[in-house]
């Protein structure tokens, strides 16, 4: 569970939202680590009443960031649908191309959340446990869509979405984009394979 002091809940007002949208680009572009609050309140054209108005401190803010990010895939995959194995199918097929689009599109710099985690090492840092609901989450669909499809061991053919889900982030990173991309199509086409 992701805890938060009162100060950093959620407010909505355009100066929040201006600061999180530019903490979000910055932290993506260059690293959590590597970007101050000093930069993102400076380049949201705020003054640091107005961040700490919003956010108790960076490591909230960071946790807004992943959030955000975690809401954005939510709302890009939806929930697999129930009913036919082919609409669980084809669910996990677009989720799927989802990683792979976002592989292969420009300015990719690897998996936010990924990223964030490496920069967070303490598992129990709050960045690693919005982190870690985020993946959950995720592991959570892509084992429903699977049972969905008729898979005959969801649970360890979600487990291995997620890993080859991994390595085509880092992989499109790393090196070739559309590669990572069509490998993890190919193997999930191998997942599904071994569904009835």
């Amino acid at each position: 569970m992701v805890t938060h002091s009162p100060t950093a809940e959620a407010r909505p007002s355009a100066a929040r939202d201006r600061l999180l949208r530019t903490a979000s680009a910055l932290f993506y572009a260059d690293g959590v680590r590597g970007v101050g609050v000093e930069r993102v309140v400076a380049e949201a054209s705020v003054t640091r009443a107005t961040f700490y108005r919003h956010f108790a401190g960076k490591e909230a803010l960071v946790v807004a960031y992943i959030e955000a990010a975690d809401a954005a895939v939510r709302r890009r995959a939806g929930e697999p649908p129930s009913g036919t194995p082919e609409r669980a199918r084809a669910w996990l097929a677009a989720a799927t191309d989802v990683v792979g689009e976002t592989v292969c599109a420009p300015g990719f710099r690897g998996c936010a959340f990924i990223n964030a985690a490496a920069e967070y090492p303490d598992p129990s840092s709050p960045v690693r446990q919005a982190v870690r609901a985020h993946r959950a989450w995720l592991l959570g669909v892509v084992t429903e869509a699977l049972r969905g499809a008729g898979h005959p061991d969801p649970a360890a053919a979600g487990r291995r979405w997620m890993v080859m889900r991994d390595g085509a982030m880092v992989g499109g990173y790393l090196g070739d984009p559309a590669e990572a991309r069509d490998t993890l199509r190919a193997g999930v086409r191998d997942l599904l394979a071994e569904a009835p």
